[in-house]
């Protein structure tokens, strides 16, 4: 074999795994932070699987999503967050209310988080603006405590009569004194 021919070789099996590296696709790591269980979230997986299908990522191919639970444990969501940050996740999507948004916010400035929040982002702290966030946080805010003057409206149409109103709640979130002062402001403003 001449040695032209023999360095050609040589040269081509030594670049065919850079280029074999080259041409493999990059992988998106998206960091899912949750104060839930998987079995809570378990409905939901496969929805979020199909839309991002349909959005062009496949898990395993280019997305590799990292999931970190924190079984309802509050406690345990700031070194989880920490962990994600650590892994250099390029999305932290931040499930189970406030607490988790809040402990993806206080993980990182940089890394872009999506949250969903049953309250006025705005005002519970998330985002400085509802319609110009701003920073590196965005999400869903379902509003739903915007709903209890409709409720109440609704529960004194029911009934004309009623003259007490009780309402069940669990005092364990860090929302709850929120949804009490959003609660008597409805029954104030509603004249009930």
């Amino acid at each position: 074999m001449k040695r032209r021919t023999f360095i050609t070789i040589l040269g081509g099996a030594a670049a065919w795994p850079l280029g074999a590296h080259a041409q493999a696709p990059q992988r998106t790591t998206i960091g899912f932070l949750s104060s839930g269980s998987p079995r809570a979230f378990a409905p939901f997986a496969a929805a979020y699987y199909q839309g991002m299908r349909e959005l062009g990522y496949v898990e395993g191919q280019n997305i590799v999503t990292t999931y970190a639970w924190a079984e309802g444990d509050y406690g345990k969501l700031d070194a989880l967050a920490n962990d994600l940050v650590r892994r250099q996740v390029k999305l932290i999507v931040a499930s189970g209310g406030l607490v988790s948004a809040r402990a993806a916010m206080k993980a990182t400035a940089t890394i872009p988080i999506v949250f969903i929040s049953g309250l006025d982002p705005a005002e519970v702290g998330l985002v400085p603006n509802f319609n110009r966030p701003g920073g590196n946080a965005t999400g869903v805010s379902l509003f739903a405590t915007e709903l209890l003057p409709k409720q109440l409206q609704m529960l004194h149409e029911l009934g004309p009569k009623i003259q007490t109103i009780g309402v069940l709640m669990n005092p364990g979130p860090i929302t709850a004194d929120l949804d009490v002062k959003h609660m008597v402001g409805a029954a104030q403003s509603g004249g009930y």
